[in-house]
């Protein structure tokens, strides 16, 4: 039997405090396996893009998944897709999951994560949140964000004001009219947003900022200026993939341009920022293991609780043999 987890099945499901761990736990030992993630993406002959992220691993988990995401910039939901969690041990698809739910949490939950870890514990006190792209993925941040570090105030852009409006509303915020306001007014900046051009350069920045940049997960898509990211201390979560598509590729820079990965400073490999005056920035693209990691908390939990629908693809009654069994 698959089970069928909803938006709203999945909401009630996840936990923020457990995604963030589980996340933090997937930074640290993801790489174990030795089966690198695949990020396959095609443009189409419609206004949007076809992307699939393959396998989700990690150690400890019997089971994997698979994503296909279809990422249409105009509409409202702009991402759309399912999540396929397969067991490791025969192939059982144990569920399908919307993808747009737990993608916006594993992006949002991972940013808050790696924010808080790049930023510094010299901006612990009353530190100033500012988001440019007030979608899905920027309301999981702020909410993950707010779960590992007081926030202070908040300021808010979006190309659609009154979008900024709302969201700054829910969160306690106001909107500003620029990107570049917003990060006058930041102490750290979030971007979420489809731009194919720099929204942020060097001289948007003070000493002290730190920037995450979640909008360059595809080829021409492009949040911060090359003379931004030169002039910074650059985390990626993973160097190949940041190089090929994701905010290394859209300046133009190599994979050793990074000068860290996430894993490599939660496992203290790198020490990350060293000084309060450092200018960081974290620039994901998204990693297959990721779905896993929140799929799985999802789906034991459903199994716990008895939510979502149960239904089986194969149709067969109970001891009836397949023909795909032969």
């Amino acid at each position: 039997m698959t089970r069928i987890l909803t938006h709203h099945d999945l909401t009630a499901l996840l936990d923020p405090n457990a995604c963030i761990e589980a996340l933090r736990d997937g930074f640290i030992h993801g790489d174990a396996l030795g089966v690198a993630g695949q990020r396959i993406r095609t443009d189409l002959p419609f206004p949007g893009t076809a992307t699939a992220l393959i396998p989700g691993l990690l150690p400890g988990i019997d089971a994997y998944t698979v994503k296909v995401n279809a990422k249409f910039p105009d509409a409202r939901p702009a991402l759309r897709g399912v999540i396929c969690l397969h067991s490791g041990q025969d192939g059982e698809l144990l569920a399908l999951l919307d993808s747009a739910t737990v993608t916006a949490w594993r992006t949002g939950l991972a940013a808050a994560l790696g924010t808080h870890v790049l930023a510094g514990a010299d901006l612990q006190e009353r530190v100033t949140l500012g988001v440019i792209g007030a979608g899905a993925q920027a309301e999981l941040m702020v909410l993950g964000l707010r779960r590992l570090r007081p926030i202070g105030g908040l300021v808010v852009h979006d190309i659609d004001p009154a979008r900024a409006a709302s969201f700054a509303a829910r969160h306690g915020g106001h909107s500003v009219g620029s990107a570049a306001e917003v990060a006058a007014r930041a102490d750290i900046v979030v971007l979420a947003t489809w731009s194919r051009t720099p929204l942020l350069r060097f001289s948007d920045t003070r000493p002290g900022h730190h920037l995450t940049s979640l909008g360059a997960d595809e080829p021409g898509k492009q949040e911060l200026a090359g003379d931004l990211l030169e002039a910074a201390l650059l985390a990626v979560d993973d160097r190949p993939l940041a190089a090929a598509m994701g905010m290394l590729a859209s300046a133009g820079l190599p994979a050793e341009a990074a000068h860290a990965t996430l894993g490599e400073i939660l496992r203290g490999d790198h020490p990350g920022r060293t000084e309060p005056e450092q200018l960081t920035v974290y620039g994901p693209v998204g990693l297959p293991w990721q779905d896993l990691a929140l799929a799985w908390l999802a789906y034991q939990e459903a199994e716990r609780r008895g939510l979502g629908a149960n239904v089986d693809f194969l149709g067969s009654a109970p001891g009836s043999v397949s023909p795909l069994d032969e």
